[in-house]
């Protein structure tokens, strides 16, 4: 009997270390809430959980992914659109849309052949540390903008509905940071967030209702001709037409949170399971974002009329009930996404943190040293956490305008990490499995090498366009 004691307790010993690592989080170990974890190192969903929406399940997945995705850039879809015409946004969006699902089947791939779960521990498996700190310093940026975007959305809610003063904005964004940023940055899973993420996909559907009430109330407007609603008045540059690449490339951006939620599909991970996951998350998105393009122009034109989002388009209709709902609703569904991005700044600290420790990804949590009842490992994640929601908060005081930082943040953060490191991934991944046998000539490779140069390209050029538009002051 004492044996079979000893043995269970060495099992599980085994199991929560391999656990720790899936997760890579601090020292590895971000997450270890008691989950069962299979035998090699992967979630399994609790054996009485077979709800469709458990934790691990495809649909809840795909719920989080589009959570991750869809936030702040369906505030001025409608803008780029109205700039660009319809037709090209139309374009785009597709074009978009199938990217995003290629660059999610790369990032699963990697993950699931490295048995690793971050951008860190597989560019470090892959490559070197160094390309590891490159891409996660990018990933960091490219996650504390956009969570900074989600303050500055809150920021504008704020200041329409109760028509605030800037110092009265600043102040209620550091509240809002407080009391409800600082909880959510700590949670250690993403996957805890699939209930509040189906409820702010909704949630941001009652914008729709609102921008297609006003079209109702107020008729198309008077800017609107067939011409330019399909190709745009004919005014932009071609920094115009890139910037609204840019912001249609942060529009669908979630890989960032990619390789976590690949570890913790249920029953196991696999690719096709990602796949699926990455198809339906896209497709919330693609509707979402055509409708708000279609219905955005046609509500508030193609001149003077478009502000910086749709929260200030709706400034007019502000103290009709429906709309003082909606912009709510756009409040709460935009905070939810807080937790989606904060996750991998945490792992890139944990990354960094674990380095300087001298400790390796396999170090679990419970070998940890203890204090006052908490890892060490679990007082780094939390410092971090928090320290994350200090410089979010500050950059959302700091910049008002959200056009600006989502047009560059689109380029240099969102297209680095979706269409510039998969497909180096993959081709390191066959380089390494194919040995001498490896033909750069493969159908795969080249492939790859088209994927990865058009990622070079929105990186490079979309960075410059974005940068050169925001010194031109438009």
């Amino acid at each position: 009997m004492a044996a079979i004691e000893a043995k269970t307790d060495t099992t599980t010993l085994d199991l929560e270390t391999i656990a720790s690592t899936a997760t890579g989080s601090f020292d590895g170990a971000l997450s270890s809430d008691g989950d069962m974890k299979s035998s090699d190192g992967l979630a399994e969903a609790p054996a009485a959980s077979s709800s469709v929406f458990r934790r691990g399940g495809i649909f809840p997945t795909a719920i989080c992914l589009s959570k991750a995705a869809i936030g702040a850039g369906v505030l001025s879809v409608a803008a780029h659109s109205a700039e660009v015409g319809a037709l090209y946004q139309f374009i785009c969006l597709v074009f978009g849309g199938v990217l995003t699902v290629v660059s999610i089947r790369m990032i699963s791939t990697a993950s699931i052949e490295t048995q690793r779960w971050s951008f860190e521990d597989i560019c470090e498996e892959l490559f070197h540390p160094a390309m590891s700190f490159f891409t996660g310093f990018v990933n960091v940026c490219n996650c504390l903008g956009a969570a900074a975007t989600y303050l500055i959305v809150c920021g504008q809610v704020y200041v329409v509905i109760f028509q605030a003063s800037h110092r009265a904005r600043n102040i209620f964004l550091v509240l809002i940071g407080i009391f409800i940023c600082c909880p959510l940055a700590l949670a250690r899973h993403v996957g805890f967030m699939r209930h509040l993420a189906a409820m702010s996909v909704g949630a941001l559907l009652l914008l729709v209702v609102a921008v297609a009430w006003y079209l109702g109330d107020n008729g198309i407007d008077e800017s609107i001709t067939e011409e330019n609603f399909l190709f745009g008045p004919g005014e932009a540059s071609v920094f115009t037409y890139m910037n609204s690449i840019n912001n249609l490339v942060f529009a669908y951006n979630n890989q960032f949170n990619v390789p976590q939620l690949t570890g913790e599909l249920t029953p196991q991970p696999s690719v096709r399971g990602m796949t699926k996951v990455s198809m339906f998350s896209t497709v919330i998105a693609f509707c979402l974002y055509g409708v708000v393009s279609v219905l955005g122009v046609l509500a508030f034109g193609v001149a003077e009329g478009q502000k910086d989002s749709l929260i200030l388009d709706l400034t007019p209709a502000r103290k009709q009930v429906h709309v003082l709902i909606s912009l709510l609703a756009v409040m709460f569904s935009v905070l939810t996404c807080f937790q989606f991005h904060v996750y991998p700044v945490r792992q890139f600290l944990a990354y960094n943190v674990r380095k300087l420790r001298g400790r390796s990804a396999s170090d679990c949590e419970k070998t940890d040293v203890s204090c006052y009842g908490r890892s060490m490992t679990r007082w780094y994640d939390i410092i971090g956490a928090l320290c994350c929601v200090v410089v979010m908060v500050l950059i959302a005081v700091v910049i008002t305008s959200l056009r600006t930082i989502l047009d560059f943040i689109g380029a240099f953060g969102s297209a680095y990490i979706s269409y510039v490191v998969p497909p180096l991934w993959i081709i390191a991944l066959r380089r390494k499995s194919q040995g001498s046998s490896f033909r750069w000539f493969s159908a795969e490779m080249l492939f790859c090498l088209a994927f990865l140069g058009l990622g070079i390209f929105l990186f490079v050029f979309g960075t410059y366009a974005a940068t050169a538009q925001l010194l031109m002051g438009a």
